[in-house]
């Protein structure tokens, strides 16, 4: 698979893109540019932001090779990292270039999906769970399982995330805890109770827009969730929603931000970067989007006590609870083409 996906992109490549002058063009996740906090950068650097949103991680390498569009910087999870580094499409940091460096979790900085051979080629950026929620006046008692998503009394009104994570939510239920080395027998039993639960399945949620458009109209009471985000959301409609960590125990994720190789733009991508991790990026991105922060140092100066303490900040061993996303290497493609199975049924 890396060797097709590597000569996609060399063609991609070669067609010799051009990247606008003041402009740091990135591929990323919703609520990571919001003008809350990009508008002050655009202002006092210079560097106009350009922003595609992706809705999983499986979008990044099919979006970089399409050669529909040029990016300065991507935002990948730990699990894709390293797949952006074998393509070769991301060069190492400089990072004493990065002025918050050293303030990182050094938790995160130790996860070698974001090195190779003594170079990092990701900056940490974001962390939390993939958590799940319900609406709290559609249950008289709360859901505490995964199995819950398989209640066949809540049909039509479930959701799941549209992404190749729904088979690590499929083996938990099943019993099958070692979620990212699963066996060929293991993953298909998943994709049977996958396809078991279709049926109740009201639409499988692929933008964080679309499950609160579902939840605001009725259409969906409990789903999995990017944890922190689509509930702030919701609470902003006034639709009350719980979030909670099931018996069977949630993914854990944590972005980094990388270079995509031989940009042009390298002085607005460092820019960029920098004020990512300051401040101003750290708790831009926890304010909107609900999710941890990585520098220590910038959350505790920008945040309440009850937000550090709600968003763990001063328990970065709560990862150690969640099943953090790992590279699938050479599985990947089982893992994808069960998913990609399920949904054609």
């Amino acid at each position: 698979m890396k060797r097709t996906l590597t000569a996609t992109l060399a063609l991609s490549l070669a067609a010799g893109p051009v990247w606008a002058e003041g402009t740091v063009n990135v591929l990323t996740w919703e609520g990571y540019t919001d003008a809350s906090f990009i508008a002050k950068f655009e202002e006092d650097s210079g560097c106009k932001v350009s922003a595609t949103y992706v809705g999983s991680n499986d979008d990044f390498a099919p979006k970089l090779m399409s050669g529909g569009g040029v990016y300065d910087l991507i935002t990948p999870s730990i699990d894709t990292t390293a797949l952006m580094i074998d393509l070769g499409v991301v060069e190492p940091l400089d990072t004493a270039a990065l002025a918050g460096w050293n303030d990182i979790y050094p938790k995160f900085l130790a996860l070698e999906g974001i090195q190779r051979d003594g170079a990092y080629y990701g900056m940490p950026y974001s962390w939390g769970a993939i958590a799940f929620m319900y609406r709290k006046d559609a249950f008289t008692t709360p859901p505490t399982s995964i199995a819950d998503l398989w209640n066949p009394e809540l049909a039509g009104k479930i959701s799941l995330w549209d992404d190749k994570s729904a088979i690590y939510v499929a083996a938990r239920k099943n019993g099958d805890m070692d979620i990212y080395n699963l066996t060929d027998a293991q993953i298909e039993n998943a994709k049977a109770a996958l396809v078991e639960q279709k049926p109740l399945v009201r639409k499988y949620w692929a933008t964080a827009g679309e499950l609160v458009d579902l939840y605001k109209a009725g259409e969906v009471v409990i789903s999995n969730t990017w944890a922190g985000y689509q509930s702030s959301l919701l609470a902003a409609e006034g639709i009350e929603v719980v979030e909670f960590i099931p018996t069977e125990g949630a993914e854990g994720w944590m972005d980094a931000w990388m270079v995509v190789k031989e940009t042009p733009n390298k002085e607005c991508a460092y820019k960029f970067l920098n004020m990512q991790l300051s401040e101003q990026g750290q708790c831009g991105v926890a304010n909107v989007n609900g999710y941890s922060a990585v520098n220590a140092a910038a959350a505790k100066a920008c945040m309440s006590p009850e937000q550090f303490a709600a968003l763990h900040q001063d328990d970065p061993d709560y990862l150690d609870s969640l099943f953090i996303w790992t590279p699938l290497g050479e599985r990947f493609e089982a893992y994808t083409n069960a998913w990609n199975a399920v949904k054609a049924q």
